[in-house]
């Protein structure tokens, strides 16, 4: 029998690792769990929940995860954790693999095995256990959400006695996940909506969701897309044809939402200070990329600014809004990744390091880093998280009180899309599901 242990996290992040149901999932296959007391109150699942589902309570974190072979966290937890946990076990969670690369060493040393989630290869069989796109699904749905409530006026059109009211305008920027999820959302609100994107095949999964696609669609434009199904960088002679046709475009939209990140390196200025000062006064943007140094010029990580009558909303941690939604689907993509690890016949841990899943999401074994790109970040001293970015959170050491998040739990993949593939479910890049259209799977993407 394996044991799993489950520490509550930092006071920023109201997510946890296992829920009720999945509690029930996992000791249905023989193992044991135990998680700290308070640990799921924030997403509104209470120690009477988990002892009726069959797991223990610990009085405390290092309790919690002392005799665990395996610990489920949301976020990367503190250095102290580690060292409370035996050499061998399993820490598993989004553990910011392009953050603060010393950290990560500083975790590996201390003997125990990381496992990043955020690093999940696309590939067909682990489309269940992707956690960027189940966090950014719901990360683009609230951005709109919050846009909105803050907007002074309302998304769709109306017709009354008194006159017509006009149906507001909603700008998406980056069509992964969370810019499809963004779209659909903002459609079913009723509003006019139009979405823009670097890569090519973004712009039928656009169209399909009812949006129209903006973009400069020369051959350029044709190619700009890796093999891995990445966003390319583009030239400087694109880039000004873009930021052109752009900045006619955003002076006409009531609420724009940006989702560029690229892996490993800071997220790309969509919109500059002169475009969001050309915008009209009571707009809204929200910058879901402000946790990797932000998509917009002025926005304030972590706040709700304003610049010249613009609103400019750069929160952090938009899936943790939703916590018991982002906290079921998570814990559904941990138990599947976790059946991919265990012996179906003995419950007991078989680790096949060649399986492209493990070795895909593992950061460190044995006290060293074995990831390839991590281990090059590491030694050229760098990570590729803008200054903007928050520093890793800690884990809680007192029961979990219900604070305002401000961690970003949105995707770190640049926005891509494939073809739909027969027969799968949809991957982290799928279009979100509305009464119009059935999901797809589309490539790599990154948006939030």
């Amino acid at each position: 029998m394996i044991t799993i242990g489950v520490p509550a996290e930092g006071k920023d992040e109201p997510r946890i690792g296992v829920t009720p149901e999945s509690v029930k999932r996992l000791t249905k296959n023989g193992a044991e769990v135990v998680i700290r007391s308070g640990a799921g109150s924030r997403s509104h699942f209470s120690d009477e929940d988990y002892k009726e589902a069959g797991a223990k309570i610990a009085k405390s974190d290092a309790e919690a995860v002392k005799a665990a072979d395996i610990v489920l966290t949301v976020r990367r937890p503190e250095l102290s954790l580690a060292k409370n946990m035996k050499k061998g076990a399993l820490l598993i969670g989004m553990l910011e693999p392009f953050g603060d690369p010393k950290g990560l060493d500083a975790l590996a040393k201390t003997g125990i095995n990381l496992f990043s989630m955020e690093l999940m290869p696309r590939i067909t069989r682990a489309q269940v256990m992707d956690v960027l796109s189940s966090q950014s699904n719901l990360a683009g749905y609230k951005a709109v959400v919050d846009a909105a409530a803050s907007f002074g006026r309302a998304l769709p059109m109306m017709m009354t006695a008194a006159g017509t009211v006009p149906a507001a305008r909603v700008f998406i920027m980056g069509a992964g996940v969370a810019g499809l999820q963004a779209i659909a959302t903002a459609r079913r609100l009723g509003a006019i909506v139009t979405a823009t994107d670097v890569r090519p095949a973004a712009k039928e999964q656009v169209e399909s969701l009812g949006a129209k696609f903006v973009a400069v669609e020369d051959d350029e434009f044709k190619e700009a897309e890796t093999a891995g199904g990445y966003a390319k960088e583009m030239s400087d002679a694109y880039k000004k044809k873009q930021a052109e046709l752009i900045s006619d475009h955003v002076k006409n939209q009531d609420i724009i939402v940006t989702t560029a990140l690229i892996p490993g390196r800071p997220a790309p200025v969509l919109l500059t200070k002169a475009q969001v000062e050309s915008m009209k006064p009571g707009s809204i943007i929200v910058d879901m990329a402000v946790e990797r140094g932000g998509n917009v010029e002025v926005a304030k990580p972590g706040e709700i600014a304003e610049h010249k009558g613009v609103t400019i909303m750069g929160k952090f941690n938009l899936p943790g809004e939703v916590p018991v939604n982002a906290s079921s689907l998570y814990a559904k993509n941990l138990v599947s990744f976790l059946e991919v690890m265990l012996d179906k016949e003995t419950g007991d841990l078989a680790l096949d390091w060649e399986d492209e899943v493990i070795k895909g999401t593992g950061i460190a074994k044995d006290g060293g880093i074995v990831n390839e790109m991590i281990a090059n970040n590491l030694k050229s001293g760098g990570g590729a998280s803008a200054a903007k970015t928050p520093a890793a959170r800690k884990t809680s050491t007192t029961k979990s009180t219900t604070t305002k998040p401000k961690s970003a739990g949105t995707a770190a993949k640049s926005s891509t899309a494939k073809k739909p593939a027969a027969k799968t479910t949809p991957s982290r890049n799928a279009k979100p599901q509305t009464s119009r259209t059935q999901p797809t799977r589309p490539t790599k993407g990154g948006n939030s």
